[in-house]
Order: C-alpha cells, then sequence, then structure tokens
C-alpha cells in the first residue's frame, strides 16, 4: 500500500483551520502530524477535520505548545507525552510543567510520534537546557521502535537545522539557539539509536527549507530554516518514494510560518 505521511507546525490551529482543512482536501494525507495547536484538547476543531474523514488524537492543555495526529487510515495505541517526559520550571512556577509536546499512535502499517521540541530561548537560559533533556527523553522512547521491524519515524518541529546548510546564513545563527553543537549532538544520538533523518526535496530554490520568519520579507527573500524533520527507523525509510517541503502551503494571507513536509511510502 502506498501511505503519505506529513508533519506540519500550523502555529495556533484554530486561527489556521481553514488552511489546514484546504490542505487536507487539496494534498491528501493519510497522517498529518501537527504541532504548536495553541488550543486545549477538548478546543480542536474534530468535527470539520471528522467530515474529511479524519480522526484525531490530540494533545494540548492551553494556549502554548499542544500537538496532534490526524490520520484516516486508523488511530491506535495512542500514547500522550513521552515516557519520563521532562517538566519545565518557569520562573513562576512552583512545580515543573509537564507540557504537551508529543503524542504517539499507531496508524495503519507505521508507528509516528508528532513532537514540537521545546524552543531552548537562549543559550544560557534554563530553557535550553530543558530542550536537551526533553530530547534525551525522546532518544530514549524511541530505542525499542527505531530497532523494529515495523516502520516507524518521529516527525515534527525540532528547532533543530541539522546541518550549516539548513539555515540560510550560518553567520546569522553564531551563539544562537538551534545550530549549537550539543542541540546536534542530540539529533546524532538519534541517528545512532536508529532513526535516519528523511531529507525532502525542495519545490523551489536548491534548500528544503521549511520555516521563515514572518518578519523581513524572510519567505519572499528566502531565507528560511529547515527544522521541520522526519527521523526514521531502517524499515520506514527503506519504504520512502519521495518527500517535498510543500512551500505553496507558506504563501499567502494568514498562513503559518511553517511549511508542511511530506513523505510518501510504497509499504
Amino acid at each position: 500500500m502506498t501511505v503519505r505521511i506529513a508533519t506540519w507546525n500550523i502555529n495556533s490551529v484554530t486561527a489556521r483551520l481553514p488552511k489546514l482543512l484546504e490542505w487536507l482536501e487539496s494534498a491528501k494525507p493519510d497522517v498529518l502530524c501537527l504541532q504548536e495547536l495553541k488550543c486545549a484538547a477538548d478546543a480542536f476543531p474534530y468535527e470539520p477535520v471528522r467530515e474529511l474523514g479524519y480522526e484525531t488524537a490530540a494533545h494540548g492543555t492551553g494556549r502554548w505548545n499542544g500537538v496532534a495526529i490526524v490520520s484516516r487510515i486508523g488511530l491506535d495505541d495512542v500514547v500522550r507525552d513521552l515516557p519520563g517526559q521532562p517538566g519545565y520550571l518557569a520562573d513562576d512556577a512552583l512545580l515543573p510543567d509537564v507540557e504537551p509536546r508529543a503524542v504517539a499512535a499507531t496508524c495503519g502499517p507505521v508507528r509516528v510520534w508528532s513532537v514540537y521540541v521545546p524552543n531552548g530561548r537562549e543559550v544560557d537560559h534554563a530553557h535550553y537546557r530543558y530542550k536537551l533533556e526533553w530530547l534525551e527523553a525522546l532518544r530514549r522512547a524511541s530505542l525499542e521502535d527505531a530497532a523494529g521491524e515495523r516502520p516507524f519515524a518521529v516527525l515534527g518541529d525540532f528547532n533543530i537545522a541539522p546541518g550549516d546548510e539548513d539555515v540560510f546564513d550560518v553567520a546569522a545563527f553564531e551563539g544562537l539557539t538551534h545550530v549549537t553543537p550539543a542541540e546536534r549532538a542530540a539529533l546524532a544520538a538519534l541517528d545512532a539509536a536508529g532513526l535516519h533523518d528523511v531529507v525532502p526535496r525542495p519545490l523551489k530554490y536548491d534548500r528544503p527549507y521549511t520555516y521563515w520568519d514572518y518578519r523581513q520579507l524572510a519567505f519572499p527573500k528566502n531565507r528560511g530554516m529547515r527544522i521541520d524533520l522526519t527521523y526514521a527507523n531502517k524499515p520506514f525509510v527503506d519504504a520512502v518514494t519521495d518527500s517535498y517541503v510543500d512551500r505553496e502551503a507558506r504563501k499567502g494571507k494568514g498562513t503559518s510560518d511553517h511549511a508542511p513536509v511530506v513523505v510518501d511510502l510504497d509499504l
């Protein structure tokens, strides 16, 4: 069977609902991993998505973060949060908050995690240490599935550019997060665990950027980053027939600042 899986940081599913429904109808993914819902799970627009033939497993608690898996080929064995997922202790909080940043499900022949990796903010910030701890929890959570026979992938907004070629100008990121050796070492640890970067092709220009800031005409100038990633085990990688960044979905008004990344499989 052929399976189309995609990932998209939607940057508010409520604000972007018309764009989401339009894209589901045009791209016809079998599975879509969403990040940055910015809504509680009970506020997710289940019904309009269901009308297009999709089930949804959403995980959100409020106006920040939030992830979901939308599927038309099954949605079983849903898990919310990574096993042992660390929380973030905000300056004004008494206890760490385990944020809604990960959800997993088995969709037909594949198992996927939709993840929204913490941003990290600044290298000397507590959020950066939290990001690295979170990535280690993701690695541990993926070990069994990475080594398994079933196609498995972690898809989402990793908030890390794997290489210097994955940002428009590496000098512009000197001393900033998303490109540090420690963050890239966390991606290398996923690779060592058996999960490999499925690099999509660009539909325009020479680099498959997935994110462009809203400011300073970043999109028309193609000042982008590749931070929306697919890390997959060998059975998944071996089944990939194509992968691309749907840059068209980033065009126009009212769009997310991320573009969907599509992966086609022949299983």
